[in-house]
């Protein structure tokens, strides 16, 4: 197996949001990449924002190891907050139950989904010890001062302030909406230890009973598991300013290096055009999704758009990508039914190897990795699978019972190329048979009354005589993975599946 060395991934380029500008990805070990990406903060079950930045990521690194790399992945979880204190102190809880019941529902989410676990996954509260340190640290450099009990960094004593969001400094000063805290020096400043409230959690700090600032616990985690210089730090776009920018700006200043040298920001999910908002009543969470979708459908519609770009959630086009993703287990059953069940044997195994080969023998891996080095472009990674399977159903049509040796041959060569593409996009990844049954379940529940209301118009256009409209609906119905059966008693539907 010719594994490629650091020149190898040359052909990958990743919009790095520090320059605003696609760069060739060029890690800092030969074969091995160091990444950390913002988890969240447990005081909720997760929504499908959280779900597309994770599904983001986990592509990510499913795809790095597939060409041939090591990669240490960091995701972290925000365990102490003041969202988890509100909470705590609503029910009556303490703030690790609260965060243990959400860690709990977050990994449940994750697994549905199809989100392998990061390699690292620390918990803030582990890792206040070395809060405590880079708070000295920047203390003794020059760039934090104390006042009172809480510590804050001063950002204009950090020159790149601004730099990766692309604000300046006077201008953010200018336009800031934020409560300017007596305590601060500049508008701007932020906290690096915060003075406990009564029936807050705190750790005893050398400024008193505290806990850290938010910005503070990634800097730190991430500077542990990979050093003050790392390969890609990820999120959501919506982490960019100030988190992020914050983060840079102490971790620099405490560590000295690069910080992260690729930054990777995920676009947003809007839900029928309309921001997610729970005051609108269109926040929809990892499991209201999963309650009217298939788990595979949901993680299709995530990866069917450019990941920076904004993504709106809409029945329609959830919908259509599950007629589109029952197609394709359709052409898996066929195959089944030609070959025999798919095992991940020697020849699926060998598939795999071929993403790692320096010039892939087969056309449909070279256009697979052409759109994922093309800045991880999954949308066209998945019209390449798309057009794979329209291709292997040509090429099935009229086959039965016994095959050809050499045409056997070639179809479990190219169910492996496609099962091997699915398992970097994490699709295909259930068996035939128990795909239809559970999309049937999720499915049947969303757009039964809609599928009813087409049966009902078809059959008064039938009355009509209107065979042409008849045949219209019948047609979109099919598209849709519906059999219509016409009897005595009118006409009933069923999925085909």
């Amino acid at each position: 197996m010719e594994i490629r060395e650091r020149g190898s991934l040359l052909g990958l380029r990743l919009y790095n949001t520090a320059v605003k500008k696609k760069e060739e990805f060029h890690p800092l070990q030969d074969k091995e990449v160091g990444l950390y990406v913002c988890g969240v903060t447990v005081y909720d079950v997760c929504h499908i924002g959280h779900a597309r930045s994770a599904i983001v990521f986990d592509v990510l690194v499913r795809y790095l190891r597939a060409r041939g790399f090591r990669v240490t992945y960091v995701r972290n979880f925000t365990d102490v907050d003041d969202k988890i204190i509100k909470k705590a102190n609503e029910t009556g809880r303490s703030t690790g139950d609260i965060a243990e019941e959400y860690i709990a529902a977050f990994y449940d989410d994750m697994e549905k989904i199809g989100v392998l676990n990061a390699d690292k996954e620390p918990k803030a509260t582990e890792h206040i010890d070395g809060m405590i340190e880079m708070v000295s640290t920047l203390i003794e450099k020059g760039v934090a001062y104390v006042a009172g009990n809480d510590v804050f960094f001063s950002v204009e004593k950090f020159a790149g302030y601004g730099d990766l969001s692309g604000r300046k400094l006077e201008d953010m000063q200018a336009g800031s909406r934020i409560a300017v805290d007596e305590k601060k020096r500049h508008p701007m400043d932020f906290v690096l230890w915060k003075e406990a409230k009564p029936g807050e959690p705190w750790w005893p700090g050398p400024w008193g009973k505290g806990r850290p600032g938010w910005h503070l616990e990634c800097s730190v985690m991430s500077n542990y598991f990979l050093g003050p210089t790392f390969d890609i730090h990820g999120g959501g776009k919506d982490l960019l300013f100030p988190h992020h920018e914050n983060e840079r700006a102490q971790s620099i200043s405490a560590n000295g290096g690069q910080f992260a040298r690729y930054w990777v920001h995920n676009g947003f999910v809007t839900v029928e055009s309309e921001k997610m908002s729970k005051s609108l009543g269109n926040f929809i969470t990892i499991r209201d999704a999963l309650a009217k979708y298939h788990p595979e459908v949901l993680r299709l519609f995530l990866l069917s758009k450019h990941y920076r770009s904004p993504i709106d959630f809409s029945g329609d086009t959830v919908s259509g990508l599950q007629t589109g993703l029952v197609r394709v287990y359709r052409t898996l059953k066929k195959l089944e039914e030609l070959l025999g069940p798919f095992e991940k044997d020697d020849d699926f195994r060998k598939s795999q190897e071929d993403f790692l080969s320096a010039e892939p023998r087969e056309p449909f891996f070279a256009e697979f990795i052409g759109a994922m080095d093309d800045d991880l472009n999954t949308a066209g990674a998945v019209g390449v699978l798309f057009e794979k399977v329209k291709n292997l159903n040509k090429s099935m049509e009229g086959l039965e019972g016994d095959l050809d040796q050499t045409v056997r041959a070639n179809l479990a060569s190219e169910r492996n190329q496609l099962c091997a593409a699915g398992d970097i996009l994490g699709l295909l990844r259930t068996e035939p048979d128990l795909f239809f049954e559970q999309v049937s379940d999720a499915a049947g529940e969303i757009d039964r009354n809609e599928i009813q209301k087409m049966v009902d118009e078809r059959s008064e256009a039938r009355v009509k005589r209107d065979w042409a409209r008849a045949d219209v609906i019948r047609d979109r119905l099919k598209e849709q993975g519906i059999v219509l059966e016409d009897g005595p008693q009118g006409t009933s539907w069923r999925w085909d599946v």
